[in-house]
């Protein structure tokens, strides 16, 4: 009977929905009750929202991150009087110049004065579309063209790169102006003595072997050797060339022997095939 009415008052208890009844003792139960705990539909919400946030906590911590990151970019905007050198609408800039160019007289003071007016309102040196229109020019052996707008760049201070120094001294190749290139290459040589690329030094020997200058020829690779440049495998069989023209038949063998590849590759029914170059001294 005592039984039957706990159980009927604990009911009763439940069915009201009494949350957090704490009953140390009950004259109804010989053993001590627990303490009673009933949620409400407000309180789970909070729970399971609770745990929403533990579990997308890194996925706030990056929105909290982006949102800062927008605070920033919405901040006081910089201004700056100089622009940044940008290669967009180069192709074009170069190409208007070319055009300028074709309109106008081989005379200095003409190709000089519109070539100021095309940078007149530029921000800084158009220095992209410079370049990409000597390589246009270039490919058009436009040689006396390649000349004023190399020189004209470098009055300016602007491209004195190895780049535009190869133009040129190929420009000056070209165009039987051979002084010229002389003067230039002296220059280079004084100015960018332990720079100088490997390159410059191979077109330097294509112009002299070009104008039959042996002498010429060897006076670079002396340089070269000075340097420790070491020439490519065209550039060694010029200097040997020279050498045997000048009647230096030793020099000859020993530059083949110290430059030369050892190896080649040659294709043979099909396949890459690695081979030994001819010797040049059979004692050694």
């Amino acid at each position: 009977m005592a039984s039957g009415c706990a159980n009927s008052l604990a009911y009763q208890f439940y069915s009201q929905g009494i949350n957090h009844a704490n009953y140390r003792t009950s004259p109804f139960f010989h053993k001590p009750t627990y303490k009673i705990s009933f949620r409400t539909e407000k309180e789970k919400g909070v729970s399971h929202a609770m745990c929403c946030f533990k579990n997308g906590g890194e996925l706030l911590q990056n929105f909290k991150a982006e949102e800062r990151k927008m605070r920033k970019k919405a901040g006081k905007k910089e201004h700056h009087l100089w622009k940044k050198r940008d290669s967009t609408g180069s192709g074009q800039k170069a190409l208007n110049v070319i055009r300028i160019l074709s309109e106008l007289p081989n005379e200095k003071e003409a190709v000089y004065g519109a070539l100021d007016k095309w940078i007149a309102w530029e921000t800084e040196f158009p220095l992209i579309a410079a370049a990409k229109a000597l390589r246009t020019l270039r490919k058009r052996n436009q040689w006396h063209r390649v000349i004023q707008l190399a020189k004209w760049m470098l009055s300016k201070g602007q491209g004195a790169t190895m780049g535009t120094y190869d133009e040129l001294l190929m420009a000056f190749d070209m165009d039987d102006r051979v002084d010229e290139a002389e003067s230039l290459w002296n220059m280079i040589l004084h100015v960018h003595t332990r720079s100088i690329s490997k390159q410059l030094f191979s077109r330097m020997i294509s112009l002299y072997d070009h104008h039959d200058s042996q002498d010429k020829i060897v006076e670079v690779f002396a340089d070269m050797e000075e340097l420790g440049v070491r020439p490519d495998e065209d550039t060694t069989r010029k200097v040997a060339r020279a050498f045997q023209k000048l009647g230096q038949e030793d020099r000859q063998k020993l530059v083949l022997k110290r430059y030369q590849c050892t190896w080649k590759y040659i294709h043979f029914k099909g396949e890459r095939v690695r081979v030994r170059t001819k010797p040049w001294d059979e004692d050694d």
